[in-house]
């Protein structure tokens, strides 16, 4: 399913692809089981921080706890602190596929990689599972040159994914700071 979506999205942005570098772009999943226990004071705790996803596509089964939020675009003059979070419903047998920090890159900024966050509750417990999909850790990777050439200009550098996956995790989760590792602005 993942692989079938991902090559809309690039079929889409009008870029074709070999069989071997739609791997290399595709080719490295892994799957973690989140578990957040409930806590007394759910608006004191942050069961997973602002952040965006390293990959290409993240593919996530809720229960039907909810708690996943989403931050909706602003102007960019909105003010640290006054973002507005949009609340995902989770939807018995529905999967949310969120856009990825590497699809991001690759589409030249037409594809906005989703921020997020997790909050936990006071009554239960909640359990998420992720798919993350992503480039192969050795892949050097930018924006479609298709694109560039279309938008005059590359808006991220060329990286290999593994550095970027070392430098997303070395850094504490804030927002799509993570970004800035391939950004050329």
């Amino acid at each position: 399913m993942v692989q079938k979506l991902l090559q809309a999205l690039i079929n889409n942005l009008g870029v074709k692809l070999a069989d071997s570098r739609f791997h290399e772009l595709t080719g490295f999943n892994t799957v973690n089981l989140n578990f957040y226990p409930p806590c007394p004071n759910p608006e004191l705790t942050v069961g997973i921080g602002r952040h965006s996803d390293a990959g290409m596509l993240t593919v996530l089964l809720q229960d039907n706890i909810g708690g996943l939020y989403v931050r909706k675009a602003e102007p960019d003059h909105a003010s640290p602190g006054n973002e507005l979070w949009v609340e995902i419903p989770p939807v018995h047998g529905a999967l949310v596929i969120n856009v990825g920090d590497s699809l991001q890159i690759l589409s030249n900024g037409r594809y906005q990689s989703a921020e997020h966050r997790v909050r936990t509750t006071d009554t239960v417990s909640r359990v998420a599972v992720p798919i993350f999909n992503g480039p192969l850790p050795a892949t050097k990777f930018g924006p479609f040159p298709e694109i560039v050439a279309r938008d005059g200009v590359a808006r991220y550098k060329e990286v290999v994914y593994g550095e970027y996956l070392k430098s997303y995790f070395e850094k504490s989760l804030d927002g799509k700071k993570s970004l800035e590792f391939a950004s050329m602005e």
